[in-house]
């Protein structure tokens, strides 16, 4: 007996169903019979960016792993283009990528297992009513606790709503023909924003390398990262999530680290957190010794005795670097304590100064205070015996 599958979530099937009709039908009919103007090409990719920089830099890097930090002014942008994109508030999309970084490709608690097929952890998982898919703020208190974020996510429908049509048919209405603009900027977009969000969940979970990693399905893929914004150099991301970086190296494309970069250089963004390279080596190196090893088993007219003692003493060369980074690690961990202690000491030894002062200004003004008294009284006592 084939296992039932949850009920179809009707409002979201429609929506991607007509605005895939109108951007596959409408878009061609009307460029055909009407035609449009490059100006208004030009508000498609401008507004197509907005959207997804809102996606990447902020839902994703900014609120779902807290890569970096940024102004109220950026934050506002990222929640109102963010809701343009029509992936749910951020406070239900960053929380539910959290419960797939934690459970990533377990099929009954990834809300968009990859073990599930392609379709599935594509679109497939938001038609239909899947528990693991289904709203659980418990690991998102930090989100929760942000007025943007609440703030959005209580009015969400009204936001998504009004960034949907206004700045279509604004930059339709600026390049002269309003329904150019919103089939263009508005459903043709909102369409391009979907499936390149969506190819990161599936295609990156499918096609590519995986150089730090083989524990999960997420792969790394030059190609994919040029339309998600930089955002297919997923191996990497699933193993250090946290970095605000997906591509590590200058000639990775993406656009959302130069964004984030860039604001940190002007004051909206800051406390950019980077993995130390030795870490990001020290996870090459595993894949690289977990994939000679694979290939040894395979290999035919090698000589697997020098292969393997070759191996060992490079995975032990390995060991002890890692050892050593250990080492380093701690000592520099307890410096930094010491430093503190030390500086503890010094603010409590200033402070105590600071108090001795004190106390003896109060003391030379007790002084002060008794002299004036019994200064009287000895001018009294002359009065009281003359």
């Amino acid at each position: 007996m084939s296992e039932q599958k949850p009920p179809i979530l009707w409002p979201q099937t429609l929506m991607f169903a007509i605005t895939f009709a109108v951007a596959a039908i409408g878009v061609p009919w009307y460029g055909f019979t009407v035609g449009f103007h490059w100006t208004q090409w030009l508000a498609f990719v401008v507004i197509l960016g907005a959207n997804g920089m809102s996606i990447t830099a902020g839902y994703h890097r900014l609120w779902a792993h807290n890569a970096y930090k940024a102004h109220w002014s950026l934050r506002l942008f990222y929640a109102l283009f963010g809701a343009a994109a029509f992936q749910n508030s951020i406070l239900i999309w960053a929380s539910g990528h959290r419960r797939h970084h934690r459970h990533v490709d377990d099929i009954d608690h990834d809300p968009y297992s990859a073990k599930k097929g392609l379709w599935f952890s594509h679109m497939g998982w938001m038609i239909r009513d899947y528990e693991a898919g289904r709203d659980d703020f418990s690991n998102a208190p930090d989100l929760m606790r942000d007025k943007i974020v609440m703030w959005q996510h209580n009015h969400y429908m009204k936001i998504a709503l009004f960034m949907n049509v206004a700045p279509a048919a604004f930059a339709g209405w600026l390049c002269g023909d309003v329904w150019a603009g919103i089939l263009l900027a508005g459903f043709l977009r909102l369409v391009v924003s979907h499936h390149t969000t969506f190819f990161i969940n599936s295609l990156a979970h499918f096609w590519g390398r995986q150089p730090y990693t083989d524990e999960n399905s997420a792969r790394d893929n030059d190609i994919l990262a040029l339309f998600t914004y930089g955002e297919g150099y997923h191996n990497y991301h699933h193993i250090f999530q946290n970095d605000y970086r997906n591509g590590i190296r200058w000639w990775h494309f993406d656009p959302t680290k130069w964004l984030i970069k860039t604001c940190s250089w002007l004051g909206l963004t800051w406390d950019l957190k980077k993995v130390p390279d030795f870490k990001i080596q020290r996870a090459i190196v595993a894949m690289q010794f977990r994939k000679a090893e694979e290939k040894l088993k395979q290999a035919k007219a090698v000589d697997v005795g020098a292969v393997t003692a070759f191996l060992e003493q490079e995975y032990q060369q390995f060991s002890a670097s890692l050892q050593e980074f250990k080492e380093l690690s701690q000592k520099t961990y307890a410096d930094k304590v010491q430093q503190l202690a030390e500086s503890k000491e010094r603010l409590q030894q200033k402070w105590e100064e600071v108090s001795l002062k004190s106390r003896c200004k109060e003391l030379e003004y007790n002084l002060k205070m008794q002299a004036r008294r019994l200064r009287v009284l000895t001018l009294e006592l002359q009065a009281a015996t003359a």
